[in-house]
C-alpha cells in the first residue's frame, strides 16, 4: 500500500477505527465534534493526534471550514467518516470529491439515512434474511454516494440488534482496510457515479 495521509472524523466510539489501528495503517489526525467522544480517547491511546472542534453557534459551512483548514494543514488525501453524526456541506463535499468514505451498516440503497442501532432494528423489523455493510464515497445526500464495497452477512433466527451489530461491525473494519488499500494503490475510479475497481 502506498503511503497516504488519512484523517478520521467521528462523533462516537470509533469502533471501526480500532481495526485500522490494529492493521497498522497510519492515521494522520482524528477530529471530533463531540468533546467526550470515545474516539478521541481511542486516538490518544494509539498516539494519534486528535482534535475536538466545537460546533456550538456555527453554521454547517463555518464548522466544515474549520475542519477543512485542519485537513489542508495535514495534506490529507483521504477522509474517513466513522460514526460521524453530521451531514457535510457542499463546499466540503466538492473539495474532497471521491476522497471521503463513509461506512453504513446495511446493504445500500436499502435502509439508507438511519444511524447505527436504528438501522439494524429496521432490518430485523423488515424480516430480511441477510444484511451487511457498505463503504461509499460521500456526496450531499444521505448515504447516496458511489458504492465502493459491499459485504453480506446472514441473519440468524433469534438475531437481536446487538448480535447483528457485532456481526456487521466486524465486517466494517475489514472493509475499511480493503477500501484504504484500493484507494492508496489508485485502483478506484468513479465513472457516472459508479465505482470501478481496477485490476
Amino acid at each position: 500500500m502506498k503511503p497516504i495521509n488519512i484523517a478520521v472524523l467521528g462523533s462516537t466510539r470509533g469502533t471501526d477505527l480500532q481495526a485500522i489501528i490494529d492493521a497498522k495503517i497510519p492515521v494522520k489526525i482524528i477530529i471530533s465534534n463531540k468533546k467526550d467522544a470515545f474516539i478521541l480517547e481511542r486516538a490518544e491511546k494509539a498516539g494519534i493526534p486528535a482534535l475536538f472542534i466545537s460546533q456550538k453557534d456555527k453554521s454547517r459551512e463555518e464548522f466544515d471550514e474549520e475542519v477543512m483548514k485542519v485537513l489542508e494543514e495535514n495534506n490529507i488525501d483521504l477522509v474517513l467518516l466513522i460514526g460521524y453524526m453530521r451531514f457535510l456541506s457542499k463546499p466540503f463535499v466538492d473539495k474532497y470529491e471521491n476522497k471521503i468514505m463513509n461506512v453504513h451498516p446495511s446493504l445500500l440503497p436499502k435502509f439508507a439515512g438511519g444511524m447505527d442501532a436504528n438501522v439494524h432494528q429496521e432490518v430485523l423489523d423488515a424480516g430480511e434474511k441477510e444484511t451487511g455493510a457498505t463503504i461509499h464515497f460521500v456526496d450531499e445526500g444521505a448515504d447516496t454516494g458511489p458504492i465502493v464495497l459491499q459485504e453480506k452477512v446472514a441473519i440468524a433466527d433469534g438475531e437481536t440488534v446487538d448480535s447483528l451489530k457485532e456481526k456487521v461491525q466486524k465486517l466494517e473494519g475489514e472493509m475499511f482496510i480493503k477500501a484504504i488499500d484500493l484507494f492508496a494503490d489508485g485502483k478506484i475510479e468513479v465513472k457516472d457515479n459508479k465505482v470501478i475497481i481496477k485490476e
